[in-house]
């Protein structure tokens, strides 16, 4: 009896590290998941509108963002800054705009920009309507020199009459910038790209690799999640790039950009810029307001050191990277092109 009791404890103490590790790691999980659903918020695709005037609203905003007739030199839509091989940005430091003029700062996604609380690097858009409305006059965006002018281009186009009707029919007159701006939002607020991030914050702990879920816990631990947060991982903010040393001599630029002092005219927000929404961050390179950084791991290393004053170890950069991939979603069905109408002279 001794001998066999001695063999089954054994055969115990073997069996028992075979099941600790999976229950271990079952409950980090777990516990990881709690502590991100109390920073975050997941994401979901867009319900479709039921009532005839915001299906016909949205259908309207997404020719307009794709309408480049209105721009000066007839080239610039809001789609030309905001490519679907890119995650809706455009993959250059300073986007290109009317005539060729560049823009002063990097173009960011348009994916989840509903999700911000301004527009902008500078936070000095507050809406996507003011956004899409202010673009027309923009001096390397559309380059319009009044909004009479934009809406003329649209007017000239017969089929955008009826359309604007549809989608205002309360108005007179429909086609003006306001509108302009209404419908190019409407249809901007259905670009959200849940993605397995989303899956794992409501429920699915397996969602995560290993390797993603050590990047949101060291996200969060390292103190990232003090400005990015929220649904959009950021965006909801201001924030001074260069807390603990100063953001240009980590960039290399040789000229720093003051952000929202030159907006405000206080000198408390010198530096100070929108904390940028890091879904999609994989795909959106190059990085910061100014498009200075091209590569990820560079930029994860300069935000530790001028935000947090901390020294990355390759393994902690290489966690963070790929937390940052599981942002990555899906293209939306609904960006892409659609037929243009004709212009005035192709009309029978």
């Amino acid at each position: 009896m001794k001998a066999v009791s001695a063999a089954l404890i054994r055969l115990t103490l073997i069996a028992l590290p075979l099941a600790t590790p999976v229950k271990a790691e079952t409950n980090d999980a777990a516990k990881l998941r709690v502590d991100a659903a109390a920073l975050f918020m997941p994401i979901a695709t867009p319900v479709a509108p039921q009532d005839s005037v915001s299906v016909q609203r949205l259908e309207l905003g997404r020719r307009l963002f794709f309408e480049n007739r209105v721009s000066m030199d007839g080239n610039i839509s809001c789609a030309f800054c905001h490519l679907p091989d890119k995650q809706a940005s455009d993959g250059l430091p300073k986007s290109i705009g009317v005539f060729g003029k560049e823009n002063p700062r990097n173009a960011p996604s348009v994916f989840n920009a509903a999700l911000n609380f301004k527009q902008h690097w500078r936070g000095d858009r507050e809406s996507l309507e003011e956004q899409a409305e202010k673009a027309l006059l923009g001096p390397a965006s559309f380059g319009n020199p009044d909004a009479a002018t934009a809406m003329g281009k649209l007017k000239a186009i017969p089929a955008y009459a009826a359309a604007f009707k549809n989608a205002f029919p309360d108005e007179a007159e429909p086609i003006n910038s306001k509108n302009w701006g209404r419908a190019i939002a409407a249809y901007e607020r259905t670009l959200l790209t849940p993605s397995k991030f989303d899956a794992f914050l409501s429920g699915d702990t397996a969602a995560l690799t290993s390797k993603e879920q050590a990047g949101l816990r060291q996200f969060i631990d390292l103190g990232c999640v003090g400005c990015h947060n929220g649904a959009g991982v950021g965006g909801g903010s201001f924030q001074k790039f260069g807390v603990q040393s100063d953001y240009w001599k980590e960039t290399g630029v040789a000229v720093p950009d003051k952000g929202r002092a030159d907006v405000t005219k206080n000198d408390a927000d010198l530096y100070v810029f929108k904390v940028a929404g890091l879904r999609n961050a994989a795909q959106t390179a190059p990085y910061f307001h100014d498009g200075s950084v091209a590569d990820l791991n560079k930029a994860v290393r300069i935000m530790a050191k001028t935000q947090l004053g901390e020294t990355l170890s390759d393994a902690d950069v290489a966690a963070l990277v790929a937390f940052l991939g599981a942002l990555t979603g899906k293209v939306p069905a609904n960006y892409a092109a659609p037929d243009p109408y004709p212009d005035a002279q192709e009309r029978k």
